[in-house]
Order: structure tokens, then sequence, then C-alpha cells
């Protein structure tokens, strides 16, 4: 009796995590089945939905929050990654900034406008709760975006690029705003912070050139342990993403914003001439941990919460399509961005991806219900309604595209 006590809660963990890895690898089963119009991200989401503690209760983050926190460190990581600093710059980056910030105001309006009709359950922060749901209505799911850009071959297009241009911005965006905006600390308090947090990344990022110019054949060794049983890379890049999301703890910052800039540190370190410790890092990454965050997210959902009050659900899909989307297409509609996208079918299919988001979502909700500044009620909410754009708007997005004429003289191969 005293064994089976005492092996009682591993056997639980052990189980919930049987749960998860099966849903990890049906989903992408039925994503290829529905043609890709289903994303993978939603299916994970929607399952752990099932399994929760709020459905069938099968089973429950106990023992697992670790991995589902390093599943959010490296999805945030390979988005930094992936980030090309050249979005950033020049006049588009320049125009998906502005149309960053505006819908930032326009999402703080609109939620300032409607968080006492709709009743949304803020905490007693008012105004950093407003600011919270404000900057998850502003994110872009760029790392969702990128395999369906690819599959749709649009990643390679004026489109594509655009999307790029916005979506870098929409995950930058949000996470300096979280770190900046949800702090105890008063705004010029949380600008020192993230200014020591910047120094101290960069300290980070430069030693590993430091140690391999002062250590005769290291880099050679590490090369040689790329493969096989040891991985000394992959090793290293773990570190790295540790290393920056505990640096970011400590300073009171959201982890996210550590294994972003990990990803960031990561890209100038090695680099796309080292392909192959990319694609290692998207196996652990896409293959193990990500699947896990998403589907303990999805547990987190009370789909009752949801279903009691729809009207608040639709309303804050519709303040996504407007605060992220409106704003975007009106860049696109009349400045010059350098993308010109002439075809106003390219400016829709533009808004609808730059007004998807779920990671961002999902990661500023954790914050704000940790912090008390919203309702693990609206929580859900918001996440459902993130789940729901990352469903429909590239649906929409892709039935628009099938009627804009297939040729761009952009195109590269």
């Amino acid at each position: 009796m005293i064994l089976a006590e005492s092996a009682s809660p591993d056997t639980s963990v052990i189980v919930s995590l049987f749960w998860i890895v099966l849903i990890a690898a049906v989903s992408p089963l039925l994503s290829r089945l529905s043609r890709g119009y289903v994303p993978d991200a939603v299916l994970l989401l929607g399952f752990g939905i099932i399994i929760g503690p709020h459905a069938l209760g099968w089973a429950d983050r106990t023992g697992i929050d670790m991995l589902s926190q390093l599943g959010l460190g490296m999805l945030f990581l390979l988005a930094g990654y992936e980030l090309d600093p050249k979005l950033l710059s020049g006049r588009p980056g320049r125009v998906a900034q502005a149309s960053w910030l505006v819908s930032l105001l326009i999402a703080w309006g609109s939620v300032a406008l409607v968080a006492t009709t709709l009743a949304l359950g803020l905490g007693e922060a008012g105004f950093t709760a407003h600011i919270a749901i404000a900057i998850t209505l502003t994110s872009t799911a760029l790392g969702t975006l990128l395999p369906i850009l690819k599959q749709a071959g649009l990643d390679n297009t004026r489109l594509g690029r655009a999307v790029m241009a916005h979506g870098a911005v929409g995950e930058l965006g949000p996470v300096l705003a979280m770190s900046l905006l949800l702090t105890s600390r008063s705004f010029g308090g949380a600008v020192i912070v993230l200014v020591l947090f910047v120094l101290a990344a960069l300290l980070i990022a430069a030693a590993p050139q430091r140690i391999l110019s002062r250590i005769p054949g290291l880099g050679t060794a590490i090369s040689q342990m790329a493969g096989g049983t040891v991985q000394l890379p992959v090793r290293v890049v773990v570190l790295l993403l540790v290393s920056l999301m505990t640096v970011a703890a400590v300073f009171d910052l959201d982890v996210v914003l550590g294994a972003f800039a990990a990803g960031l540190i990561l890209r100038r370190l090695i680099g796309p001439e080292h392909p192959h410790v990319g694609k290692s890092l998207e196996v652990i990454g896409f293959g193990v941990l990500i699947p896990i965050f998403f589907v303990t997210s999805g547990m987190n959902i009370d789909v009752s919460a949801v279903a009691s009050k729809p009207g608040t659900w639709v309303v804050l899909v519709l303040a996504i399509a407007i605060a992220r989307g409106v704003p975007v297409w009106f860049s696109a509609r009349y400045l010059d961005d350098g993308h010109f996208l002439r075809h106003p079918r390219e400016r829709g299919q533009l808004a609808l991806f730059a007004a998807t988001g779920l990671p961002i979502i999902v990661a500023v909700t954790e914050v704000a219900v940790s912090s008390e500044l919203i309702s693990a009620a609206l929580a859900s909410t918001l996440v459902a309604a993130g789940a729901t754009t990352v469903l429909l708007f590239p649906l929409a997005g892709r039935l628009i595209g099938k009627s804009t004429p297939a040729t761009d003289p952009t195109t590269t191969s």
C-alpha cells in the first residue's frame, strides 16, 4: 500500500504525458488530412482542452510545467532565430513598426471602451490590465504562419516578404511591450531594467566568441562533437536559452524576452551557414517541446467560461481583426512600404495573416493571470479568440488568394 501510494503521483504524470505525446503525434496527421486548413497548433490546443481538467480530466499540468516552459522558450528562440534583422530596418521595417504602434493604440482604446460593457473581469490595476489585453490583440503568430506560407508557396513572394516584415514587428513589439508595461515598476524603472538586460545579453553573446578565440582548437573540438551521442552545439544552444531565460527571470522580466533574445543571438553567432544546428533545434522544438506547450496551454482553457460569454469571444476575435488587421491593410494601401502590393486581394491577405496571433496571447495571458490583472475566465476567452484567428484568418487568406493572379514578378527560386 505504501509503495502504491508513493508511486501514484509519478503514475499520474506519466499518464498525462502519454496523452500529450499521443496528441502531438496525431495532430499533424489530422492537419494534413485537412490539407493544412486546420493548423497543427489549433488541433494541439483543441485536444488539450478535451483531455484537460475542464473537460474529460484525463490529464493535468502537474509535473509537466517545466517542459511546457521549455516549449515556450524554444518557440520564441526559434522565432528570434528565424527573424531577419533586415526586416526591421529600412522603409518596410519603419512602416511595419508604425502600423504596430497604431494597432496598440487602437487596441488599448477599444479595450478601455468596452471593458465595462462586457464585464471583462479585470483585476485591480485597471490601466495595466487594459494594456495587457491590448498587447494580446496586436501580436502576429509568425512561427505559426511560416509553414502556412511555405505550404502555399508564398514565402518568397512580395506578399510573403510583407507578412514576414509585419510578423517580425508583431512578435518583437509585444515582447518588448510586455517587459516595459506589464510590470510593477515605473516606466522609467522598467526601461532601466530592460537596458540592463540588453547589456547582460550582449555580454552573454560576446562570451562564446571570446572563449573560442582564446582557447585554441575549441572550435574544431565542438565541430567534431556535433553529431553522434554528444550533439554539443545543440547542448550549448539549450544552455544559451536557459541562461537568458534565467537572466530575464532575475531581472523580473518575462522569460519570453530571454528566449527571444537567445534566438537573435543564436542567429548572429551561427547564421544560416550552419543549417544542421537549426534543423536539430527544430527537431527538438517542433518535435517535442513546442507541442507540449500548446497542449498544456489548451488544458488551461475553461470551455464553460468561454461558452458562458460567447459574445465576449466574438468581440475579441473582431477586435484582433480590427486592431491588428486594419492598420496593416491601410499601410499597404496608402503607404510606400517597399512591397508594392497593388492587388486588393493581396492587401486583404496581408491583413488577415498579420492579424493571426496565438503564442504571444498565451504568454501574455499567463503573465496577466499570475499577476492577478485579469481573471482565468477572461484568459481562456482570449486564448480561444487567438486560436480562432489561427484557424480562420489564414484559411480566409488562402481562399482569397485562390482568385489572386498567381504570377509574381519578384518571386525568387
